[in-house]
């Protein structure tokens, strides 16, 4: 009976901020400003298909490289020993503590045409690059504030790896390339999916970013929630709709990774 009742709070908290804003964005989404049910929302929605594909395209480079650039810097982190691994994760997470607008106007200045960047560039005698208001700029932005989402449950996994799995492999005959792919790899994939899944997904849904650092020009799914509910163009049942497209599209994604983080927990382990 104690148990049960130590999940009231949870659930309370779950119906209060997740059920009823999600069921009033479903409303809304079915709904024209006098209330009245239609699919015309979701219709509009169509015409905005560059935007989601800009938006998918971009937050899956952000996610590739944060993976490719995450898994080793976590894979260093966890052969080290337990001091200097604390020291390290709380390297990782230092940029955390500040905040997030400020992380992302730092970059602004780092990358605009007068910035340390360019100034640093045309000292060394190198012509300047226009970074600012591009989708490289995006990324970036992306990469840098999420990349600890993925490296922090890769190196979690890895930290569990049991050394003797690893030792029972060399003691086969396995080499260090045929141990990490065939073995340190496929037991490591919880953690990639998880992390991939905590890249994508703010990455998909971003607008400061996109605004700070694309300049307007890089129009994301974001932006066009942000436009419908706070902007000129204020529709909140078209962003609802918009809305409601992106949490299909996100509960998609996670669903295909879960096919993969489910595979890998029935064929992993021991493949030497």
């Amino acid at each position: 009976m104690k148990s049960k009742a130590a999940v009231y709070p949870y659930l309370v908290w779950m119906i209060i901020f997740i059920i009823v804003p999600t069921a009033l964005v479903v409303v809304f989404a079915f709904t024209d400003k006098g209330g009245t049910f239609t699919l015309q929302n979701l219709q509009e929605v169509g015409q905005y298909s560059n935007i989601f594909l800009r938006s998918i395209w971009l937050g899956a480079v952000a996610t590739v490289v944060s993976l490719v650039v995450g898994y080793p810097a976590a894979y260093i982190i966890s052969r080290h020993s337990v001091s200097r691994q604390n020291t390290l994760i709380m390297l990782i997470m230092l940029p955390m503590w500040m905040n997030f607008l400020l992380r992302t106007y730092a970059w602004m200045t780092l990358l605009e045409d007068s910035g340390f960047i360019n100034r640093a560039l045309m000292a060394c005698g190198f012509p300047s690059v226009h970074m600012i208001n591009t989708q490289g700029a995006v990324v970036l932005g992306m990469v840098y504030n999420y990349i600890p989402y993925m490296i922090l449950p890769v190196y979690s996994v890895l930290t569990k790896i049991d050394p003797s799995v690893i030792e029972a492999a060399e003691d086969l005959g396995a080499d260090r390339r045929t141990v990490f792919l065939r073995v340190t790899l496929p037991l490591s994939m919880p953690g990639v999916i998880s992390g991939v899944t905590m890249v994508f997904v703010p990455s998909v849904s971003t607008f400061i970013i996109s605004k700070m650092l694309g300049g307007g020009s890089n129009l994301l799914i974001g932006d066009l929630i942000d436009m419908q509910f706070l902007g000129s163009a204020y529709n909140p049942n078209l962003g609802s709709a918009i809305s409601l497209v992106l949490m299909v599209l996100i509960l998609i994604c996670m669903g295909i990774m879960n096919q993969f983080d489910e595979n890998g927990a029935a064929e992993g382990g021991m493949m030497v």
